[in-house]
């Protein structure tokens, strides 16, 4: 007789097949006895870390995506000079090399919980690279993503970045993790794969390897050994998913005819062709990071001109909104970020670093402005972490002064979605970041699995920001978009939209079955949706109202 386990529905999609377990890590190393000779044990170390490094950096350039950045920032990670210099004086203490390794690694630990906020969120990506070293330094393989031969439906505590950007969809079927939350890093690669995936599902290491599971990525829905009935439903379901799927095209619609914006979510130069061939409206978030990653200092005025030049090139006639750096807590960048902020995810962040070093600000700028004058593309610039309408006509002022006709701002704390009118009366349009809103709103680390029905999109606290800001918007008759998560998710966008919202911004995967849900409703339908998960208790009854009235 069939059993259903509950996770929270990241990546939809239906799909059945046996279950393969990802193996946990090899045991740590035990050894605490005097290194035989420090100067190999450290050489052993430096040489394992190196080694992950660049294997962290090669799948990165071989996922690409937002694969990229991620474990680009794993291997900042490996490549931490403090981290070797820790790891130096393990071994000098007494440790062999992976000992020292573990150590090392543990004190950078419990330094970043701690701290809290984002970078305790990479405690997790940190747990990895360790293993990785470890391994590495045993001369052991790391366990890795199992290869039963067969097309299979993966399942582990969590997935390392390093695991979720190198899948085969053609072998894995779905992911279902214990761990994780609906931002987490497995559930943005794997709707950026096209990856049906649930998160945060208790016990679910406890299937066993090879039986069979039914999962719905959208409802979050595990069912263990299903009956042939309920695998012929799980199978119509997906059949109906993907005749709605192929049905849309074109601008977004409601289906009496209201415009939506659907955009495209932008972050490496490496995807930038198949950004540009989604059937989208343009770019409704690029970030500029992937530039200021991994060097000792800024890119050069003309270097940016040109990165940004081939990006408006691709999208000719198309929007693109810029992101300006978002440099600090979990981007942390030598030559910007303090290394000793007592709580960076609520320091010098976002905009913020522009109050220390406005030329880089300046610059980037220019270089926008210069890249946009050379082509067609209709460009506007936003910057993250803005809290105070201040702060908003400031940003628009400068953007101005470089002759660019569209600043905004984005709307990721609390404070700027209580005083939307405000800050909007200073700039041109505004993008809600729900990743970071929710996070601040719900003081809730989202990474942490246990906090996970508090960063779902769904609650209403969230949503009652929303539509503040998108009232804020319509009075003004100026364009609020959203570029977070909550965007790529079919039946939310149906709330966005009712509360107001003008354009979604996501993953170029999402952008059909977004599209097919709006055509399938009003506005007024999608304002009576919206309603019904205003109202609703918490996120999971707002989720259930909204499927129970679309039936």
């Amino acid at each position: 007789m069939s059993r259903t386990l509950q996770g929270i529905g990241v990546s939809p999609g239906v799909v059945s097949g046996p279950v393969a377990r990802m193996a946990p890590p090899a045991p740590g190393p035990t050894d605490t006895g005097p290194a035989e000779d420090v100067e190999a044990e450290t050489a052993i170390a430096t040489a394992a870390l190196a080694a992950v490094g660049a294997d962290l950096e090669a799948r990165g350039r071989r996922a690409g995506g937002d694969a990229a950045e991620v474990l680009g920032a794993q291997a900042m990670m490996a490549g931490d000079p403090a981290l070797a210099d820790t790891v130096a004086r393990h071994i000098r203490a007494g440790r062999g090399a992976a000992a020292a390794l573990a150590a090392a690694f543990a004190e950078f630990r419990a330094q970043l919980e701690g701290l809290g906020g984002y970078l305790a969120e990479r405690v997790a990506d940190l747990d990895d690279v360790r293993n990785r070293a470890v391994a590495a330094a045993l001369g052991v393989p790391m366990p890795g993503v199992p290869d039963p031969g067969h097309p299979f439906v993966l399942v582990a505590d969590d997935l390392a970045p390093a695991d979720t950007a190198t899948l085969d969809p053609e072998q894995v079927l779905a992911i279902v993790t214990e761990r994780g939350g609906p931002t987490s890093h497995t559930a943005i690669l794997a709707k950026s794969l096209g990856l049906p995936a649930v998160v945060a599902c208790a016990a679910a290491m406890s299937v066993a390897d090879g039986e069979t599971v039914l999962v719905d990525g959208a409802t979050g829905a595990v069912t263990l050994d299903p009956t042939e009935a309920e695998l012929a439903a799980g199978r119509t379901r997906q059949a109906a998913r993907a005749a709605l799927l192929g049905s849309a095209t074109g601008p977004g619609r409601t289906a009496d005819g209201h415009p939506v914006k659907l955009l495209v979510n932008l972050g490496a130069a490496r995807d930038l062709a198949a950004a540009a061939s989604a059937d989208s409206e343009g770019v409704g978030l690029f970030r500029t990071e992937f530039l200021f990653l991994d060097r000792p200092q800024a890119p050069s005025v003309d270097e940016q001109r040109r990165a940004y030049a081939a990006v408006f090139e691709a999208f000719a006639g198309r929007t693109v909104v810029v992101r300006t750096l978002d440099a600090g807590a979990d981007k942390p960048l030598g030559f910007v970020t303090l290394p000793d902020e007592p709580n960076p995810a609520l320091g010098v962040r976002g905009l913020r670093t522009a109050r220390r070093l406005p030329e880089l600000l300046e610059g980037q700028l220019a270089a926008v402005a210069a890249a946009a004058a050379d082509g067609t593309a209709e460009v506007a610039v936003m910057a993250p972490m803005v809290s105070t309408p201040a702060e908003a006509a400031d940003f628009a002022d400068r953007v101005h002064r470089h002759g660019l006709s569209r600043a905004g701002v984005m709307v990721e704390v609390p404070a700027a979605a209580l005083r939307a009118a405000a800050v909007l009366a200073g700039c041109d349009f505004v993008s809600l970041g729900t990743n970071d809103l929710s996070q601040y709103t719900f003081a809730a680390d989202r990474m942490a699995g246990e906090l996970a029905e508090l960063l779902d999109p769904w609650q209403a606290a969230l949503l009652e920001l929303v539509r503040i800001t998108a009232a804020a918007g319509r009075a003004a008759d100026k364009p609020v978009g959203v570029c977070g998560e909550a965007a790529s998710d079919p039946l939310l966008a149906l709330v966005l939209v009712g509360l107001g919202v003008t354009s979604l911004s996501m993953a170029p995967s999402m952008l059909p079955e977004v599209r097919a849900h709006l055509a399938g409703q009003t506005l007024q339908q999608c304002a009576e949706l919206a309603e019904l998960a205003l109202a609703a208790s918490d996120g999971a009854a707002g989720l259930a109202a909204v499927r129970d009235r679309l039936g």
